[in-house]
């Protein structure tokens, strides 16, 4: 799924606006003042999350409509320039007339935005839907004509705007029932989902939609921003409530319920969507200048029982599906940890600033299991990389089900343990220098930093630990890595001329205890006729 087919860049929403023209008739005139905020409500209705919830939970109990609207003509050949260019006119933000740390900025249906979503206002415990007003826009680079759009054509989305920069959008809402935000950085990366259906299943996955928000309005001074969003699509409708705090790390406090329609096979909760292209331990794509491209790096999981976990992400050739089993799991994420330029030499577009986002689930989520959906793509545009928690419970209609977790759009896992941690993978082939090899072997190394890392000296009796599911681990060593004042974990694995994909286990361990996080990893040996190819006779 191409991340340009859901979500659109902050930056190109602003820009300087025209000036109004000046009206002559008689003598001179001073041009009209223009308008301030939204010029277009509704009729007021009550409005509160329960009756929120009612309103899912009564459609659940109809039959599932398509939006069926098309776009006008001119809207629909937009290209992707052409949409970029229509600019929200800054003076007609949402709140922009009162003294709050918020404002709200719409944006334009077009190009792969064919779906209007409906916008309220709320205060207190009053909605008014907010009505697409033209005039909202400025569409002087866009080739449109403003007899082109109809009044009643609606919006795609809508962006957060805070006080420290009314410029720059700290989250955005826009495109099914995706949805992301920006840490200290300012910058976009992965994005999250209200819900995940049958994805990486072999049938096509489905997408829900979240069609109506309800922006409550701020109190005075208050960073907090709360928004309520409807969910709908063919297996299932859902009430939601965001709560969004700005600040370095932004958190967004998540409750919701469904009510589905029909059984759901895989339901996902709290989905994240990344894109994994190239890193240190995948190059199958290396025709790019740039040594990594991604916007996550792996994912991280914190188990019921309390193990840290760490699983570098990858391109693979095929689908790959991993289901990690867990009981009320305490947190997990696709996490950005490499924040060094030099390993990207992107001065494009900051892979090394993508921020982070880490689910902390709310009370008990019971059994189930992390999953991990990574697909294969040649293309940076393409969000290839999907985690997400599958309950283990059955979804069937007749019933609801209710959960609550918190999102943190970090730079650095807020809740990160005391233990070392991954900070690189790396592979290739392996054996001995100066040896002929008699088999094909692979080897991994794993940098460790962190914890009482720095503390350790090499007399000490750090230990690698290393599982596999298939074939055999040999030449397995554990030494001091200076200049990063960690640890080095190495070994080879023999597959045996195993092709099926082979699963991995280490951690480092003094005197029987853990220093270190669990890395875990899929390696997929190559074809047997690859692999005989490295055998020295």
């Amino acid at each position: 799924m191409h991340r340009r087919d859901f979500l659109r860049g902050s930056a190109a929403n602003f820009a300087a606006l025209a000036p109004w023209p000046m009206e002559f008739k008689q003598q001179k005139r001073s041009p009209p003042a223009p308008a301030r905020g939204i010029a277009h409500f509704g009729d007021p209705q009550q409005f509160s999350f329960d009756w929120l919830k009612g309103l899912a939970q009564a459609k659940s109990l109809t039959a599932y409509s398509e939006p069926v609207a098309p776009l006008p003509a001119a809207v629909q050949k937009l290209s992707w320039d052409q949409w970029q260019s229509i600019r929200y006119r800054p003076e007609r933000t949402l709140w922009c007339e009162d003294d709050l740390f918020f404002r709200i900025r719409f944006d334009h249906l077009g190009y792969t935005m064919k779906r209007s979503v409906r916008m309220y206002a709320v205060e207190r415990n009053t909605a008014r839907q907010i009505l697409f007003d033209p005039t909202l826009f400025d569409y002087s680079r866009s080739g449109l004509k403003p007899g082109e759009i109809p009044k009643q054509l609606g919006f795609s989305g809508f962006n957060v705007l805070f006080h420290t920069n009314w410029e720059d959008d700290r989250a955005v809402f826009q495109g099914a029932s995706y949805f992301r935000a920006v840490d200290a950085s300012g910058q976009y990366g992965m994005s999250q989902r209200g819900l995940a259906i049958d994805t990486g299943m072999a049938r096509p996955e489905e997408f829900p939609d979240f069609v109506a928000f309800y922006l409550q309005k701020p109190a005075p001074e208050s960073t907090l921003l709360t928004v309520y969003a409807l969910l709908d699509s063919p297996s299932v409708t859902g009430a939601y409530r965001f709560i969004i705090d700005v600040a370095s790390t932004l958190v967004m406090d998540v409750d919701f319920t469904l009510y589905p329609r029909r059984r759901i096979e895989r339901l996902g909760i709290a989905p994240g969507t990344s894109m994994y292209l190239v890193g240190e331990n995948d190059h199958r794509v290396a025709d790019d200048w740039r040594p990594q491209i991604h916007d996550s790096d792996g994912l991280q999981m914190h188990t019921g029982v309390g193990e840290w976990i760490w699983r570098p992400l990858t391109n693979p050739a095929h689908l790959q599906v991993n289901s990690y089993l867990d009981d009320n799991p305490r947190g997990f994420g696709l996490m950005q940890r490499d924040h060094n330029f030099a390993d990207y030499q992107d001065d494009g577009v900051w892979y090394d600033r993508r921020p982070s986002c880490w689910v902390a689930p709310k009370g008990a989520w019971g059994k189930g299991a992390v999953m991990l959906v990574e697909i294969p793509t040649i293309d940076e545009t393409m969000d290839n990389i999907v985690a997400f928690w599958n309950p283990a419970e059955e979804i069937v209609p007749g019933r609801d089900y209710s959960y609550g977790y918190r999102l943190y759009w970090c730079r650095e896992n807020p809740f990160a343990s005391r233990l070392g941690h991954v900070q690189a993978t790396r592979d290739g082939i392996g054996g001995i220098v100066g040896q002929k090899r008699s088999e094909f072997s692979w080897r991994f190394v794993i940098d460790f930093v962190g914890g009482d890392l720095p503390m350790l000296v090499a007399s000490d009796k750090v230990r690698a630990v290393v599982s596999t599911s298939q074939g055999q681990v040999q030449l397995v060593s554990a030494r001091p890595l200076l200049p990063l004042k960690g640890w080095r974990a190495m070994f080879d694995l023999v597959p045996g001329e195993a092709v099926e994909p082979i699963n991995l286990r280490l951690f480092l361990q003094l005197d029987g205890q853990a220093l270190t996080e669990t890395w875990i990893y899929q390696y997929t040996p190559p074809p047997l006729a690859v692999q005989r190819s490295y055998v020295q006779t």
